[in-house]
């Protein structure tokens, strides 16, 4: 099981954001999210959004560090990047 996550540099809320993703499944991701205590809720069709606090936790779990440029391209190799609506870019 790898699970991928990029440096907690979204802003959002008053605070900054990871994103963490799977290059296998969503079954695979949902998993990995539940042992690190983040709600369904954080699930954003094709990523989980983690803030700051709770990166070094994800890491710890196994999360492999990588930026958010590979985030996104094992989306797209495994066939789990899921667009907005509407065409726009993400």
């Amino acid at each position: 099981m790898t699970v991928y996550i990029d440096p907690p540099i979204w802003p959002g809320h008053g605070r900054l954001w990871s994103h963490l993703v799977s290059d296998v499944s969503f079954a695979e991701l949902h998993d990995f999210a539940a042992r690190l205590g983040a709600p369904r809720r954080a699930f954003d069709r094709d990523h989980y959004d983690l803030p700051a606090e709770r990166y070094a936790q994800a890491v710890a779990l196994g999360a492999v560090e990588v930026d958010s440029r590979e985030v996104v391209a094992r989306l797209r190799a495994a066939g789990l990047r899921r667009r907005k609506h509407g065409g726009q870019r993400t």
